[in-house]
């Protein structure tokens, strides 16, 4: 079955492949990244949940640093990256479908900037929420830390900076590359699959966003991250340009890893993961989500223009039809 107006397969179809690229990406790195383990950091003898136990402990090592920042560009770049360049090169042909455009002015991307800040002080609280909500219920909470503390080992591993060469280093591997790969799929292909098929762009946002909050695995901060993940949903929604949204998950990244290389730099204790996250008291939401609200109105304001144009171009190019009226 195809959709009649482009004779592309429907969209269950293209979700069903789209899923299984992402499968068949999961599966590819997770054979590079044993064959790497096994050959670089496990030593003979070990077999079976041992030889596991013994690759999770390598990698949190100060010097295998590297390794642990490549398995993280490893992973991102199977499973997001490949998967949707291959799902736009079949469904689509042409990389404006996922918002690569060159409409884009200095003002939108001030502002995805600022909008990531405030977003990060505004998701802040949920943290503190989410402790206390999971402290009534002991079972979940033992389980929440001790995934959080697999989490903070990770993110203390990958950031344990020992100078500018290595910091250099991790604002490409860590910072940028993810930034890319995580935008493009979740944002550039999966919300924007969503948005256009199922009508309701709030929901297509939810979704995505909750799909990007449990990649990051952690049950504290699963709240803080949806918000994250639902801003920079509403910023590609508005804007419509996935540069914007690469630049703005981008200096979100360079700023948490240059808050834990000055940490690792000048504290005694080194880098820890709580270094990244704002504390903010409870009653900070209603600040700065007037401040946020205030900031999406101005960045719809300054895009209009830049949407109309890419909006324009997509329906010639994917719909054969010049019409306006899908714009939001």
């Amino acid at each position: 079955m195809v959709l009649t107006q482009t004779q592309r397969p429907n969209y269950w179809s293209q979700l069903a492949v789209l899923l299984g690229l992402i499968g068949g990406g999961i599966v590819i790195s997770s054979i590079v990244m044993a064959i790497i383990s096994l050959v670089v950091l496990v030593p003979d003898g070990l077999a079976g949940a041992a030889k596991a136990e013994a690759i999770q402990e390598a990698l949190l090592k100060p010097e295998n640093i590297t390794y642990a920042q490549l398995f993280q560009v490893f992973g991102t770049f199977f499973m997001m990256f490949i998967p949707s360049v291959a799902f736009i090169l079949i469904f689509y042909k042409n990389f404006l479908w996922a918002g690569f455009s060159k409409y884009v002015n200095p003002a939108q991307l001030v502002l995805g900037f600022f909008i990531m800040l405030v977003a990060n002080y505004f998701a802040a609280p949920f943290e503190d929420i989410t402790k206390m909500g999971l402290a009534h219920f002991p079972g979940i909470d033992s389980v929440a830390r001790s995934a959080e503390k697999m989490y903070t080992d990770a993110i203390a591993s990958m950031s344990n900076l020992q100078g500018w060469g290595q910091f250099v280093l991790a604002v490409f591997i860590v910072a940028l590359l993810p930034a890319m790969f995580e935008e493009l799929l979740f944002r550039g292909v999966l919300q924007n699959l969503l948005v256009k098929w199922i009508k309701k762009p709030v929901v297509a946002l939810i979704i995505t966003s909750l799909l990007f909050s449990l990649i990051h695995a952690s049950y504290y901060l699963f709240i803080s991250r949806f918000v994250l993940g639902y801003a920079l949903g509403l910023l590609f929604f508005k804007t419509k340009n996935i540069w914007i949204n690469i630049f703005a998950h981008f200096m979100n990244n360079l700023m948490a890893l240059s808050v834990l290389f000055y940490s690792n730099m000048h504290k005694a204790t080194g880098a820890k993961a709580a270094d990244i996250d704002p504390k903010m008291p409870i009653w900070s939401l209603v600040i700065t989500f007037a401040i946020l609200y205030g900031l999406f109105v101005l960045l719809d304001k300054v895009s209009k223009e830049n949407r109309n144009r890419i909006v324009l171009n997509e329906n010639l190019l994917f719909n054969n039809s010049p019409s306006l009226a899908e714009l939001p």
